[in-house]
C-alpha cells in the first residue's frame, strides 16, 4: 500500500488528464472530483475509473473540452447546455449564479444538458451543504438497468445525492444509485473475481445470476427494491433527461466510439435556502440524534468522513498496481 497527501494525488491526476489532451481547468476538475472520491473511500469512482476515463477521451466521444452555455431568464430554473463535457464542469460554471439565485429567492434549480457524468454524486451536493444550503441531485446514466421482470435494460443506475446542513457536525450527506449495486462495484467484483450478492442482477436471458462478468456481458443490474426501485429509476429517467433535455439512458448511443464508457445525459440539482426556516440545521441534528439514539451507529457520511480524516493524516491508499497504472499514461 502506498500513501499519497491529497494535493499530490491531485497533481498527478492533473497531469494525467492534461497528456490525454484535457484543458487544465477540466483537468483540475477532474482531478480533484476523482482524487476525493479515492480518498474517502467510493474506490468505485477513484482512480478505478481512470482507465474509462482515457479509453473514452481517446475515443473521440463527446467534446470533453466544451465550454458549457448558461442560460439564464432571471427566474429560479438555471438551464446549462453542457455542450457534451463533463457535468462537474458545468456545475463549477454556473455555481455562482446559484449561489445567488438561491440567497436571493430561497430556491433554485439546475437543468443540466449534454453532460458527461462518471463519479459520485456526493461531491456535486456536499458543497451546498457545507454552504448552509438544502441540496438534492439526480443523474442518469446509460442503460444497464431492466425494470423488475424485464428483459432489456432501460435505466441506468441513476444515482441520487442529498446534503443539508446540521448543527455542531458535518453536513449531513448520502449518496445511493437506484440500482441495486453501483455498476463501478460489479466491475470491481469482476475484476477481483467474486460472487454478488443475490438478487443484484440478471443475466442475458433475464435469469438471476450472481456472477458479475454474466451482468457485464449482455446481462444487467436490477433496481434496489423491485418495483419500488424501479419507481424511483423511472423518475429519475424523467428529472434528469426529459426536464433538463438531455438524453434518456436507452438513448446513449456510442457504436461509432469504440472505447467510449462515459454517459452523455443529464442531470437536475434543487437547491434550498434553509434559513428562510427556523432552527432547520438545529432540528436536523436533532433527527441525527434520535436516529442514533434508536440503535443506528453508522449515519450516511460518517464512514466517508472517517476514511477522509485518515487520509488527511497518513495520505490516500494507492496500491503500487495503481500508481503504475496512472504513471503508465503520463
Amino acid at each position: 500500500m502506498i500513501r499519497l497527501p491529497f494535493a499530490d494525488l491531485v497533481a498527478l491526476l492533473a497531469r494525467l488528464f492534461r497528456a490525454q489532451g484535457l484543458r487544465a481547468e477540466v483537468a483540475q476538475v477532474l482531478a480533484e472530483n476523482c482524487a476525493a472520491c479515492q480518498r474517502d473511500g467510493a474506490l468505485s469512482h477513484g482512480v478505478f475509473r481512470i482507465p474509462a476515463y482515457v479509453s473514452t477521451l481517446r475515443s473521440g466521444w463527446g467534446a470533453p473540452n466544451a465550454e458549457p452555455v448558461i442560460e439564464d431568464n432571471g427566474a429560479a430554473q438555471i438551464r446549462v447546455d453542457a455542450r457534451g463535457g463533463f457535468a462537474q464542469v458545468a456545475l463549477q460554471a454556473a455555481r455562482p449564479l446559484l449561489l445567488d439565485r438561491v440567497r436571493a429567492q430561497g430556491v433554485a434549480v439546475l437543468a443540466l444538458r449534454n453532460s458527461q457524468h462518471f463519479s459520485a454524486l456526493w461531491p456535486d451536493v456536499e458543497p451546498f451543504g457545507e454552504a448552509g444550503l438544502v441540496a438534492l441531485s439526480v443523474v442518469n446514466s446509460m442503460a444497464v438497468v431492466v425494470p423488475p421482470g424485464g428483459t432489456t435494460p432501460v435505466f441506468g443506475t441513476n444515482p441520487m445525492a442529498f446534503a443539508c446542513p446540521r448543527d455542531g457536525e458535518p453536513p449531513y450527506v448520502w449518496d445511493q444509485a437506484g440500482s441495486a449495486l453501483a455498476h463501478g462495484d460489479v466491475q470491481i467484483a469482476a475484476r477481483q473475481g467474486h460472487a454478488l450478492p443475490e438478487g443484484c442482477g440478471v443475466d442475458a436471458s433475464g435469469q438471476l445470476t450472481t456472477d458479475p462478468n454474466a451482468i457485464l456481458e449482455g446481462g444487467a443490474l436490477l433496481p434496489f427494491g423491485g418495483h419500488k426501485g424501479a419507481s424511483l429509476a423511472m423518475t429519475i429517467e424523467i428529472l434528469a433527461a426529459a426536464f433538463t433535455g438531455g438524453a434518456f439512458s436507452s438513448e446513449v448511443d456510442w457504436s461509432a466510439h469504440p472505447g467510449a464508457k462515459i454517459p452523455c445525459t443529464g442531470q437536475m440539482l434543487l437547491l434550498l435556502d434553509p434559513d428562510r426556516g427556523a432552527g432547520f440545521a438545529q432540528r436536523v441534528r436533532q433527527l441525527s440524534d434520535a436516529v442514533r439514539a434508536a440503535g443506528q451507529d453508522r449515519l450516511p457520511g460518517d464512514r466517508r468522513r472517517r476514511l477522509r480524516a485518515e487520509a488527511e493524516a497518513q495520505g490516500v491508499a494507492l496500491t503500487e498496481d495503481d500508481l503504475a497504472m496512472l504513471q503508465s499514461y503520463l
